[in-house]
């Protein structure tokens, strides 16, 4: 097959798409994508609204089948003001087309995104098909009349091409599509996820939200015959068409439907960003050569859960707590879990230790006091590992550097026969944890604010005077671990340099993009580790 690029406004660009509220999510990857992946030719952005929306609390996504999952993240975003800010700042090549996503309420919301949001745009998706949501989404989609009166605001506002994203359970997804072009406009993308649908794990509801939306490779059926039935409606209407694509047999399949553009969400779990690339080149020569290659590259994602009882807690401060659990978790020095309370939440933690398995954790928001009130024989869910270890070079002299909450990230570390120097800091001697080695009291150093134990003032005053490494693994606070690495800075080279920040972690597995960093990297596949290596 010979790719065809895509006219849309006056851009010609590869027909490759990643959908919108997957992995290019915050404007950093989103820009990161468009500089590192050439075959990606449509820049779709995650739906914005008006006003900023915090979303359904986790979990947000679930594995129902292999390669099929299930969310409800109910539009997480910052509002139309704030990204519109961060459009001002994005720096996107001439070569494609950044297609940005809407979802409003009403007609007069939509009117409001789209003279806040046009002029930065190639393009606008209206999402009038998102599941998850109590207003909006699939209660305008399933209103022609809405549908029509909606469409009609946006087009009548902007010269630029409009896309509606439909829905697969739409009373009528023909007759939506319909009135959506009989308003003005210029494209179709199909399908949305399919929902919303329940899905239950031992006999609880995984997603806080209950009901979510289904896609992957489960559904590519059901969006196969869609994209059919609006392609042999509107066979002059472009068609970007979303569900299931894993491999060039699957685009090849769209494309016979009638598709024009091809989005690839699903099949990119797990991938970090240098397996992105490789997994889009690699389908372009797959489709070039008649070969299946991209199948080889799909990942085998773990999200299930395995049942836990707790056997021993320790209160180290009215805060500050360890769980003991009755079972191993067999994880490597710098990943993460999930842990689950059904109907409470689910949140990422640190590994203390992995036999039997313990978590350290501070109280902070509402699932860690839930947490907090476990107690020995109270059961509790973990997915994971998650995240990848650090590679340390041998004869490297490594110092491990943790503060707060932050010095079970680094406890696994304190195994490694590298090991030259420890440094811990906390708010008083109740929030330290001691790592089980070293055994040399010199290698140690302790600081905490108070002066209850060791240094009285910050964990980065003693690294400044102490150290005697060339090879640094930092976790803790943002402005702890920013303090040390400038420190370490003029000590060894960058990518000697390992730090993990809290960044915000929903899914685990790379879909929902909400942990990216500055450099637009997500570091739950990345990380949560990250070299300091620009």
């Amino acid at each position: 097959m010979r790719i065809k690029k895509i006219r849309l406004g006056n851009k010609e660009v590869m027909p490759f798409t990643i959908p919108s509220g997957i992995i290019s999510t915050e404007a950093s990857s989103l820009e990161r994508l468009a500089k590192e992946i050439p075959e990606i030719g449509i820049l779709t952005t995650k739906s914005i609204t008006p006003e900023p929306r915090l979303g359904h609390r986790e979990p947000v996504l679930a594995q129902y089948a292999q390669n099929s999952f299930i969310n409800a993240v109910g539009l997480t975003n910052q509002g139309m003001e704030e990204f519109a800010r961060s459009l001002d700042r994005l720096k996107i090549p001439d070569d494609k087309f950044l297609l940005i996503s809407i979802a409003g309420t009403t007609p007069d919301e939509f009117r409001q995104l789209t003279k806040k949001l046009s002029p930065y745009a190639d393009g606008l998706e209206l999402n009038l098909s998102c599941p998850n949501v109590k207003q909006g989404g699939l209660q305008i989609g399933n209103d022609s009349r809405i549908v029509r009166e909606t469409v009609s605001t946006v087009t009548s506002l902007t010269n630029k091409p409009v896309f509606v994203k439909l829905a697969p359970n739409l009373a009528n997804i023909v007759e939506t599509a319909m009135a959506a072009i009989e308003a003005g406009a210029n494209g179709l993308t199909a399908i949305n996820t399919k929902g919303p649908e329940e899905y239950k794990f031992e006999g609880y509801d995984v997603l806080t939200n209950k009901k979510g939306g289904k896609s992957g490779r489960e559904i590519i059926t059901l969006g196969l015959s869609c994209v059919q039935k609006l392609a042999d409606n509107f066979s002059n209407i472009p068609i970007i068409a979303c569900g299931g694509i894993f491999s060039a047999n699957d685009v090849l399949a769209y494309e016979n439907a009638g598709a024009s553009a091809f989005g690839i969400g699903s099949a990119l779990a797990m991938m970090k960003d240098s397996e992105l690339r490789q997994y889009f080149s690699t389908l372009i020569r797959d489709l070039e050569d008649g070969t299946n290659n991209t199948s080889n590259l799909i990942k085998k994602v773990n999200m299930e859960y395995r049942k836990f009882r707790v056997t021993d807690r320790y209160d180290l401060a009215d805060d500050f707590h360890v769980l003991v659990m009755d079972c191993s978790f067999e994880a490597q020095a710098g990943q993460f879990l999930f842990a689950w309370l059904p109907e409470k939440g689910e949140k990422p933690f640190s590994i203390l230790e992995t036999t039997p398995l313990k978590i350290a954790f501070s109280e902070k928001g509402c699932f860690t006091k839930d947490f907090a009130k476990l107690k020995p024989k109270d059961e509790i869910y973990f997915r994971g590992p998650y995240g990848i270890s650090p590679e340390i070079p041998k004869n490297s002299k490594v110092a491990l550097v943790g503060g707060g909450c932050g010095i079970a990230g680094i406890n696994l570390f304190a195994e490694n026969p590298n090991i030259e120097q420890v440094f811990i800091g906390a708010k008083d001697i109740d929030h330290l944890i001691i790592p089980r080695k070293p055994n040399d009291p010199n290698m140690l150093f302790l600081a905490t604010e108070d002066g209850s134990a060791g240094h009285k003032g910050l964990v980065t005053d003693l690294l400044s005077i102490y150290h005697n490494a060339d090879f640094f693994i930092n976790c803790g606070p943002e402005a702890m671990v920013k303090a040390a690495i400038e420190i370490e800075s003029q000590l060894t080279f960058p990518e000697r340099i390992y730090s993990s920040i809290d960044y915000m972690t929903r899914c685990g597995v790379g879909l929902c993009g909400s942990c990216a960093n500055e450099q637009g990297l997500r570091t739950c596949v990345e990380g949560p580790f990250m070299s300091n290596k620009k």
